[in-house]
């Protein structure tokens, strides 16, 4: 009671406790209000330029250690996968990622390809991460999170910046980028790319093909066209080739040698975006963007396989009843029993095994997609009172999947959304927040989703936290529609007669999946001691998951169902110390208890997990960092390592160079989240220089 009294006290007794009023940054991804982080209905990371620089980090997945309750894994070197407390860790279904507010999570097969992302490094100036559900604000994909990744202005862009990475298992990074100003605007070009061999082998040994190549184009223009209309548009392009191993075996004749090298996927992703905002006072403004996306990934290779994996019969014989195949095969002397029909179907594929159809044959498959997305969305802000912030918008998307193997045609989608977020400030200390948004899914139906939060302000910079939210996924294009075959073509020899043929296992999505449902309660505190230059966030959290989708989706098992759910609960903490001029401390740490009825979705999941990191600006043009990343389990293996950064940089008239080497030294000898990923060194070493004029 002593405590609470305290807390309720006097605004000058809050000022002796926590110092002066400062000048508080603003949040933006939380509510799409600007908002102090003391008051944001919820717990909030932003990795700020220095932050992100001092990383030494080469992509996106990276510098997400940094944020309390993230685990990062790789499936292989050119394929990270990123969850908020976990989940399946081979498909990150239900985190939002935006770039400048547009959507980059893909919409056919519901993923996010993170190293494929087109924009580089040097051109994000700070990324926010709701650390809980946010479909309220950004619709049903935002069932745990949010990571929004905000690019660099034009306007501080100006000038020439040059830089390269080189280093070990084959890093060879480049980047550069021009910007210019003019009386009204601003524009900013960046043309980059990367390129890394991957893991070195598999746990057998043998050599890992996980290697990746990408180059990258952005182009950023700002245009203010009077004191109460602005005009941004950007276009973002990137091409490049992640190697894939052959993994297929053949089912009727293991013996059969691997088709081909290799199964290697070519991408090609296109974006464009355009928003325009009106000023109409200082307490009104709305927005109008549009955007337009394609992901393009080919993928093709020659599989070998025996000529009764084409047989017409054994395709029909699946489609009847998958099991009954299985049972099949393991005996293709005996027909089991079974229906009339199956039996006859198993007679006829026992006769062409009896007439030499397991004679190897050879084709070309293909695992292309194209995936398209268009969205639109009109949103209004506006001050009703001092006390009082209402914002609301209206958007629609249309979504299309193109895929001759996972869909067997063009599949498409339309979703209308209606958001609305009310802030009440009845008090001097006291915010109460509300918001909901109603989800049109052409597919998946209809849904509404509320929030409610109420935060105490000790000062502006201080606040305690409730909050209770709801939050949905719908099921993607890929779980509800797959109609999942391989057609293969030029077969030699001839299957059944002929050069082209199905293969005899199809999945079929069941078409009437519901939607995942999240409940979350959370108690927090956040603060900013801005004489101390020390900023705390602390949450204690309690969230369900309901109707999961967790089934692995397997060509020959493929059976998604809503039998699944999810519980966890923790706490997490955050702290940032500027410590004068200098020096930097950053901890994070987060507790995670999990429990789900299914074994898959607990993969990803490490009881505790944080880092640690040490920034030191020595004078004279020098400077280090220091970072630990750990996690006591990740697919069940565990994970530590150090990273260390030296630079200095180099006055050289109005230029500027900075020479920096990275050190990343692993303390554990595990594998790297699966078993076929291993280093044969614990040590990674790359050196960068970077030119500026």
């Amino acid at each position: 009671m002593a405590l609470l009294g305290l807390l309720a006290g006097t605004h000058a007794l809050a000022d002796d406790l926590f110092g002066s009023d400062p000048v508080v940054p603003q949040i933006l991804t939380a509510t799409r209000l600007k908002q102090a982080p003391a008051a944001v209905p919820g717990s909030i990371t932003v990795l700020d330029s220095a932050l992100i620089r001092a990383s030494g980090a080469r992509d996106i997945p990276e510098l997400l250690r940094l944020v309390p309750g993230l685990m990062i894994g790789y499936r292989n070197g050119n394929q990270a996968t990123v969850n908020y407390h976990g989940t399946n860790a081979t498909e990150a279904r239900r985190l939002q990622v935006l770039v400048d507010g547009r959507s980059v999570y893909r919409p056919g097969l519901a993923r996010v390809d993170w190293m494929d992302i087109p924009v580089a490094i040097e051109d994000i100036e700070r990324i926010e991460v709701f650390r809980g559900p946010n479909t309220v604000s950004y619709g049903a994909n935002a069932l745990m999170g949010v990571i929004n990744i905000l690019t660099r202005s034009p306007l501080d862009s100006r000038g020439t910046h040059l830089k390269t990475i080189q280093g070990q298992r084959g890093i060879h990074d480049w980047y550069a980028r021009h910007g210019a100003a003019w009386e009204d605007g601003a524009m900013r070009l960046s043309l980059s790319g990367q390129q890394s061999e991957g893991f070195d082998h598999d746990h057998l040994g043998r050599d890992y093909r996980d290697s990746r190549r990408l180059n990258r184009l952005n182009l950023a223009v700002s245009q203010q066209l009077d004191s109460a209309n602005s005009l941004d548009w950007q276009l973002a392009a990137k091409e490049g080739s992640d190697q894939r191993p052959y993994g297929y075996k053949a089912v009727f004749d293991p013996t059969i040698a691997d088709g081909s090298a290799d199964s290697d996927i070519s991408a090609r992703d296109y974006a464009g975006s355009l928003r325009w905002t009106l000023d109409l006072d200082p307490g009104h403004s709305l927005y109008l963007q549009g955007s337009a996306q394609r992901w393009e990934r080919t993928q093709e290779w020659r599989a070998c396989e025996a000529e009764i994996a084409f047989s017409p019969e054994l395709g029909q014989l699946w489609a009847l009843n998958p099991r009954y195949v299985a049972t099949f095969a393991q005996n293709p002397l005996v027909i089991p029993v079974g229906t009339a029909q199956e039996q006859a179907l198993a007679s006829t594929v026992q006769g062409q095994l009896f007439g030499g159809a397991l004679q190897t044959v050879c084709g070309d498959i293909n695992q292309n997609t194209r995936e398209t997305r268009y969205d639109l969305e009109l949103q209004d802000t506006l001050s009703l009172t001092d006390q009082l912030r209402l914002l609301s918008g209206l958007s629609y998307r249309y979504d299309q999947a193109e895929s001759e193997t996972f869909f067997d045609d063009t599949l498409s989608n339309h979703i209308w959304r209606l958001f609305g977020h009310l802030e009440w400030q009845p008090g001097e200390h006291w915010l109460l927040q509300g918001g909901a948004m109603l989800e049109s899914d052409q597919r998946a139906g209809d849904s509404l989703t509320p929030r409610i939060a109420l935060n105490y302000l000790i000062t502006p910079a201080h606040g305690l936290r409730a909050v209770y939210s709801e939050a949905i996924r719908s099921p993607d294009m890929f779980e509800n529609n797959a109609d999942w075959g391989y057609r293969a073509r030029n077969l030699q020899p001839l299957a059944f007669g002929q050069s082209e043929a199905s293969y005899f296992a199809r999945a079929l999505g069941p078409g009437n999946l519901d939607q995942e449902i999240m409940r979350s309660r959370e108690l927090g505190y956040n603060g900013l001691f801005a004489d101390s230059g020390i900023a705390v966030d602390l949450k204690l959290f309690y969230d369900e998951i309901h109707s999961m989708i967790s089934e692995p989706l397997r060509n020959n098992s493929f059976l998604p169902t809503n039998d699944n759910e999810m519980r966890f609960s923790g706490a997490e903490a955050q702290f940032d110390w500027q410590m004068g001029y200098a020096d930097r401390l950053r901890l994070t740490y987060a507790y995670v208890d999990a429990s789900a009825s299914s074994d898959e979705e607990q993969r990803l999941t490490a009881r505790h997990s944080g880092s640690a990191g040490w920034l030191r600006d020595w004078g004279q043009g020098w400077s280090s960092s220091l970072f630990y990343y750990g996690a006591d389990r990740l697919n069940d293996y565990r994970f530590g390592r150090v990273d260390a950064r030296l630079a200095k940089r180099i006055a050289i008239g109005s230029t500027t160079l900075e020479l920096a080497g990275m050190l990343q030294q692993r303390l554990d000898d595990q594998p790297l989240t699966w078993r076929e990923n291993n280093y044969d060194q614990r040590q990674l070493l790359y050196f960068s220089a970077e030119l500026e004029f």
